[in-house]
């Protein structure tokens, strides 16, 4: 079940992104909207209606009503407003005291949406409303200003990103955490000053300049981290989606790697908490976080290939239909802001392969 994201009429973000990726890879999915926007706010110019907590709660009893409620995995992301936030979860608590009586049947993956960059987008109440529900979910998806939003640590260097994820693992007792994108530079253990990863001939044609690193733990039975990075070129364009992109990729992944996990303990243990000899890069978690990780930057990377001619394909169209020349639409700069919006949308449709069986570069590393 994706629960919760955004709907836009038109682009590639929130549930209009989930389901296809979700379906595109085998899921039947039941997507309940919050929000139904015209299209995604990066375009400055959106209409739509959000919905309230109760019509979030009359849907989800609708469902119940006619017994299509037995859902075995639940995504949540963007929900507008704390009563939303509380309406979802208790749609969580429930389908998990629902699935109490057989541990690893149910598997809650959310993705607390509330800012990025130091800045909140949320209200300012949604904070503390995600930070009493964190403890109930069995993988947070928090980017690196969330993170420290949810722990309450400024992570400024390894030491206090190491503190952030300790928190949430030991006080909150979060069983599993991926924070997606972390922009401190964090060295692996096999890792020495020196160390660097070549492009690949592909990513040096192409704009990508710098890089970034997702860091994920799943807790010990004594709630101790098991830390993994992964780092991975970004690449210098801007897109929306992506956090909505990984999420699902990552509730497809983790479910995959766990049923191909050594053994039958882990898929029967609550939250899937693999034993504690598992070393971080042999967890689940990692091996999904590889695969979602190949999939975005292959679906990013064919994104970029296009964008150029698709700004230039729908700057020659608009300039068609109002009698212009390509210089007059290029010279108004709120215009082609939305043409560029357009152009860098995700390339999804038709790069399914993209999802289905990316080829794996960037590898898990212990830190």
């Amino acid at each position: 079940m994706t629960n919760t994201p955004v709907k836009v009429v038109s682009g590639h973000v929130g549930n209009k992104i989930a389901v296809f990726v979700l379906q595109s890879l085998g899921c039947d999915v039941a997507a309940l909207n919050t929000v139904q926007f015209s299209n995604h706010t990066g375009y400055r110019r959106v209409k739509g209606t959000k919905l309230t907590a109760q019509e979030i709660t009359d849907l989800w009893d609708g469902l119940k009503q006619s017994h299509l409620d037995d859902f075995d995995m639940m995504l949540s992301g963007y929900v507008p407003g704390a009563p939303g936030v509380e309406a979802v979860g208790r749609i969580a608590m429930e389908l998990k005291a629902n699935a109490a009586s057989k541990p690893g049947s149910f598997f809650w993956v959310l993705d607390p949406v509330m800012g990025d960059n130091g800045k909140i987008y949320v209200a300012e109440d949604v904070v503390p409303a995600y930070r009493s529900l964190i403890h109930h979910a069995d993988l947070i998806l928090p980017n690196q200003f969330e993170a420290e939003l949810l722990s309450g640590v400024a992570i400024t260097d390894f030491a206090s990103l190491e503190r952030a994820i300790e928190v949430l693992h030991d006080t909150y007792n979060v069983p599993h955490i991926v924070i997606t994108s972390v922009s401190l530079p964090i060295r692996s253990a096999s890792q020495t000053p020196s160390t660097t990863r070549p492009p690949s001939p592909t990513q040096s044609q192409l704009p990508s300049t710098s890089t970034m690193s997702v860091v994920g733990s799943t807790r010990t039975s004594d709630r101790k981290p098991r830390l993994f990075t992964i780092q991975f070129p970004v690449f210098n364009a801007y897109f929306s989606g992506t956090g909505d992109m990984f999420a699902a990729l990552m509730v497809v992944r983790m479910r995959e790697a766990v049923a191909y996990s050594a053994g039958d303990s882990t898929k029967r243990a609550a939250s899937w908490v693999s034993p504690d000899d598992v070393e971080p890069t042999s967890l689940p978690l990692a091996r999904a976080a590889e695969k979602v990780l190949a999939s975005m930057h292959e679906v990013l990377e064919r994104t970029c290939e296009h964008m150029s001619a698709d700004l230039d394909g729908a700057v020659s169209r608009l300039a068609a239909r109002r009698g212009v020349s390509d210089d007059v639409i290029r010279a108004e700069s709120e215009t082609i802001h939305l043409l560029k919006s357009r152009a860098a949308e995700l390339k999804l449709v038709r790069n399914l392969s993209c999802l289905r069986e990316p080829t794996i570069e960037y590898r898990a590393e212990r830190m």
